[in-house]
């Protein structure tokens, strides 16, 4: 039986998580990808508490491509660990790529200060 693309998704994202977790020191900061939006987190797994979030739903008055509105968020999500008092994080992209509009909220978080 042939697998859908949501199940390949979560197969490789379960193989992420095996290597990689949020600490208080470092928490994890965690992709959603959905068809319209893009969702981020700053999560520390040892609690299993959000730190902060991010989405492009909060991005009012934002026009431009999903694309740029990813690169939006992280600058957004980076603001919102900063005054967490979080410099630095693991990146999980979740079992997407590293392509697209995941590369651009990486690359907007890396712009907005946050070190992974």
């Amino acid at each position: 039986m042939k697998r859908t693309r949501q199940e390949n998704r979560k197969r490789i994202h379960l193989r992420i998580r095996k290597k990689i977790a949020g600490s208080p020191e470092r928490p994890r900061l965690s992709v959603y990808r959905s068809n319209k939006e893009i969702y981020c987190q700053v999560i520390d797994d040892t609690r299993g508490h959000t730190l902060a979030a991010a989405s492009s739903r909060e991005l009012n008055g934002v026009s431009g491509t999903k694309t740029e509105k990813a690169h939006q968020v992280g600058k957004l999500i980076a603001e919102k660990a900063k005054a967490c008092g979080i410099e630095a994080v693991v990146f999980d992209r979740g079992g997407y790529l590293y392509h697209g509009r995941v590369k651009a909220l990486a690359e907007g978080a890396r712009e907005g200060g946050l070190q992974f």
